[in-house]
Order: C-alpha cells, then sequence, then structure tokens
C-alpha cells in the first residue's frame, strides 16, 4: 500500500486560552464521514479524498452506495467551537479494512469518538465499534439519515447496534449543520462526564 500523502495542520489551530479536545469521526465505507466534517467545520476542511479507480473495486463494497465516487485515503480535518469556548477537532478516518492500521494514528491522544451509522448497512458498523472499544475511547453513535434508508427508532436502532445504555446514539443528517451538530455535542458531553476531575482544561499535550 502506498504510503498516506502527509497531512499540514498550520494555520488550521487556534491561540490557546479555550478547552481542546480531539475527537475522531468513524465509521464504515460511503457512511457520510467526509460529508459531516465537511457540514460543520467552522474553517476550510482539510481533505484527503481521491477518485475510486477500477483497482479497488475488490476492496470497496458498493452495496447500498452505488453513487460513491470518491474515497477518504488518509484524513479528513475539521474544527467547531462550541459554547463554551470548547473546540473540538474532527478527524475523519477511511472506512475500508485495509486502511485500519492508519485508524491508530489517527486515533492517537483523542479523547472520544463519534461512530456514523448507516440503516442499510448497520452490521458494517460493528468492526468499527470494536475497534473504538479496543482503544478504551468514549464514543457515540450518529445514525446518518439518508433519503433512501429504512427508518428505524432509537430502541430499535439501541438494539441491534448492542449499545451500551450510557452509549449516546442521535440521529441525523450529515448534510444539515444543525442536525449534524447534535451528536458531536452529545459525544463532548460523554467525555466530558469521564474526563478525571483533576485533568487539566486544555494542556499543550492534548492539541492534535
Amino acid at each position: 500500500m502506498d504510503s498516506a500523502p502527509s497531512v499540514d495542520l498550520v494555520g488550521y489551530l487556534p491561540a490557546g486560552g479555550q478547552t481542546l479536545m480531539k475527537l475522531v469521526v468513524t465509521g464504515p465505507f460511503g457512511v457520510g464521514k467526509t460529508t459531516l466534517i465537511r457540514t460543520l467545520s467552522e474553517i476550510p476542511p482539510l481533505h484527503t479524498e481521491e477518485a475510486m479507480t477500477a483497482s479497488s473495486a475488490g476492496h470497496d463494497d458498493l452495496a447500498g452506495v452505488p453513487e460513491k465516487s470518491t474515497t477518504t485515503v488518509a484524513v479528513d480535518f475539521g474544527r467547531l467551537t462550541v459554547p463554551g469556548e470548547l473546540v473540538l477537532y474532527l478527524f475523519g478516518t477511511p472506512g475500508q479494512e485495509r486502511f485500519f492500521p492508519l485508524w491508530e494514528d489517527i486515533a492517537r491522544g483523542a479523547l472520544g469518538a463519534l461512530v456514523l451509522a448507516d440503516t442499510r448497512r448497520l452490521g458494517d458498523s460493528f468492526p468499527v465499534m470494536d475497534m473504538v472499544e479496543e482503544q478504551g475511547l468514549p464514543y457515540a453513535v450518529a445514525v446518518n439519515r439518508f433519503p433512501d434508508a429504512p427508518a428505524y427508532g432509537d430502541e430499535v436502532l439501541r438494539k441491534h447496534l448492542d449499545l451500551h445504555p450510557s452509549t449516546p446514539l442521535v440521529q441525523c443528517d450529515a448534510r444539515d449543520r444543525h442536525s449534524s451538530v447534535e451528536p458531536l455535542i452529545a459525544l463532548a458531553e460523554h467525555v466530558l462526564t469521564r474526563l478525571p476531575e483533576d485533568r487539566p482544561s486544555h494542556p499543550e499535550e492534548d492539541r492534535p
């Protein structure tokens, strides 16, 4: 596999004095991670998308997403400031299994993960949730509502995804800013409740 493109974040990071939180936006292939970061980022988002070619045909399953023509090959990056001077750094990961080794590098230093799911392919979310749990990261699940996807209530989705009662689950539309911010806020609140009380609010080592 070719080495991933380098990512230069100079100019993307704000000055100090704010509470900083690095979050991973993850999920299976074609679930809307890049779209969500593009929708929410208050800065021009950084993307490493490439056009899909015939060589990926045996690796990338287009079932449920036949219109998919590009894929993230390294990382997406965006930034969102929410009330209270909380700055969320959003690091989007590739969804294909062949990029899983890169996932650990992207997730290093993250305080939590937002796992996107698609009701047409709920089973595809399990390997990603397993990785998040193996890393010991608290996470929330955002079910991205695609126009042609079946709709289910939260309790049905929780049962099918086998979620712990404390794990936040929010249904959203990754194309809509107001809708997309809700699962991120739910995740941030979930992460903050799990941080040790004596943890500094914005240590330098938490900078992405």
